[in-house]
């Protein structure tokens, strides 16, 4: 079972370091440690402790070893230690007699993995690429493409990889992820929860299929270095992604992609329900630019939703309710549509772990939530239920993901069948039945 994935940064970048270790005890290609491995299953209830204001026990809770335990909070003491700039207690946990009792190598992938971090506890400065640095140019795509897209689907796991050779399958010549790799993006998990996988499910460079992928709050949690460190590498020119946004076209005219770094703007772990994402003023231009220019279909991508029914975005109004549509990307796509002088297809995004069917809302015809690429969702958590005190709830169609054996939601991704002609498909396939379809659209 994959651990649960927080947004603070410090929780992710703390499960980044356990996960990172354990991993390099494994075979080559082996699926990332999970929740069965004790040093995991530790740092992970600590990471949610902190995550949620709890006070982290001196003794292990049920289900824990205690060795395990005592090397997790032990560790996390050194990382908040080391990033705080307290020398002092760094060297006392580092020379503490409990600490000793873990792996040697522990506190030192932890003073590592510190590196990552400000004095403050915060991430880096991520390195965004500015528009003026990369040129107007469209990718190539060729005409009549087959397109997979997945989302949050970064975890290394067994589930990630079964999920990705369903997709392989259909013989994409595009596949787009719609961002996160856990648990914070660092060049370690960048390598073997994403580039590893995808090269070896594909056999790349045989197969030519072009990979591109989006800015995720947890791709950015490491200060981005993993993310812009992988980009080059994955395409040859000139489909090579040289920015964390990108313009995709097809070269009939007929359809193009347009990637949304929301992801930038996701970065304050103290205020996760109601932050605001936003693109950049000159991404957005660049992306009008593009669309303004282009007579054919636009589609959308973001990891971060426009709106939604389940999940909280920004904070309550006035009148004490929840508004469900981020009001920043909603004035973007109105400038989107201005320059296109008509709707735009539809929009794609992840974040949330769940597929959700929107029927049309706020001026949006298709909004797509696809962020069930790997994340495991426990039924128990009623996740499809509409989230109470919205002050107006999108509708969405009646259309869910089944639950597994241990009454977890299965996984999920798309195929889009782009047609010469203007015309084409979007359909939806889940892991525990991938060759039934679960929904079939027109775009």
């Amino acid at each position: 079972m994959q651990p649960a994935t927080y947004r603070d940064h410090f929780s992710s970048l703390f499960q980044s370091a356990a996960g990172d270790m354990q991993s390099a005890k494994l075979p080559a290609n082996a699926p990332a440690p999970g929740m069965e491995d004790p040093l995991v299953r530790a740092v992970s209830a600590v990471a949610g402790m902190w995550d949620s204001g709890t006070a982290i026990p001196a003794a292990a809770p049920a289900g824990i070893a205690d060795g395990a335990w005592q090397c997790a909070t032990q560790g996390f003491a050194l990382l908040r230690a080391q990033v705080s700039g307290n020398a002092n207690l760094v060297a006392q946990l580092q020379a503490d007699e409990k600490f000793g009792t873990c792996d040697p190598d522990w506190a030192k992938v932890l003073l590592n993995y510190a590196a990552f971090l400000a004095a403050s506890g915060m991430r880096d400065k991520i390195p965004y690429i500015r528009p003026a640095q990369i040129s107007n140019t469209p990718l190539p795509m060729k005409p009549g493409a087959t397109v997979a897209v997945i989302g949050d689907w970064g975890t290394g796991t067994t589930y990630a990889r079964v999920l990705l050779q369903q997709v392989a399958a259909h013989n994409p010549d595009v596949l787009i992820h719609l961002g996160d790799i856990y648990y914070s993006g660092t060049p370690v998990e960048c390598q073997n929860n994403f580039v590893s996988i995808v090269n070896s499910v594909f056999d790349r460079p045989t197969n030519p299929i072009t990979v591109f992928t989006l800015a995720g709050n947890h791709d950015m949690y490491s200060g981005g270095e993993g993310f812009y460190g992988m980009l080059p590498g994955l395409n040859q020119p000139p489909c090579r992604q040289s920015a964390s946004f990108f313009c995709l076209r097809s070269t009939d005219n007929q359809w193009q992609f347009l990637g949304l770094d929301t992801g930038l703007h996701d970065d304050d772990p103290f205020d996760v329900n109601t932050v605001l994402t936003f693109l950049e003023p000159d991404e957005e231009a660049w992306h009008t630019a593009r669309i303004a220019e282009f007579s054919g279909k636009t589609i959308l991508l973001s990891h971060h939703q426009l709106f939604s029914a389940l999940a909280q975005i920004g904070p309550k109004n006035a009148q004490g309710l929840l508004e469900p549509v981020n009001p920043y990307l909603q004035t973007s796509l109105l400038r989107f549509k201005e320059a296109a002088k008509k709707d735009i297809a539809a929009w794609f995004w992840g974040h949330e772990h769940m597929l959700t069917i929107y029927q049309a809302y706020v001026g949006l015809a298709k909004g797509r939530c696809l962020g069930c690429g790997a994340i495991p969702v426990s039924a128990a958590a009623t996740p499809y239920a509409p989230l109470a005190g919205l002050a107006d709830a999108p509708p969405y169609e009646p259309c869910q993901l089944p639950t597994d054996a241990n009454d977890y939601y299965t996984h999920a991704f798309a195929i889009l069948k782009l047609g010469a002609d203007g015309n084409g498909t979007a359909t939806y396939y889940q892991q525990l039945n991938p060759a039934a379809p679960l929904f079939t659209e027109s775009l």
